[in-house]
């Protein structure tokens, strides 16, 4: 065991879901899965500073399963729209 500080990936100083926590030995590529995720949830999920949202996952026991994948970059501003009056003139 080790003890850890379990952050976001954005790192801002509110961003910290534990402090000090102690887990088992952690390395590179491990999983985590974190039960409560604040404003990482889909409730309040949104692309702050141009980074998707979280995959979400559905835990049931031993069983687990992606219910929201993140989005592609393709996804992230497929919704976004130049006006008109900023197209180029040709």
């Amino acid at each position: 065991a080790a003890v850890y500080d379990v952050v976001g990936p954005v790192c801002e100083s509110s961003d910290l879901f534990g402090q000090g926590r102690r887990l088992p030995q952690m390395k590179e590529g491990d999983l985590v899965a974190i039960l409560t995720t604040g404003a990482y949830g889909a409730v309040m999920a949104s692309a702050y500073n141009a980074r998707p949202p979280a995959p979400e996952v559905l835990v049931k026991g031993g069983q687990w399963a992606v219910v929201r994948p993140r989005w592609s970059d393709d996804e992230l501003i497929g919704l976004d729209r130049i006006p008109g009056w900023l197209a180029p003139q040709t």
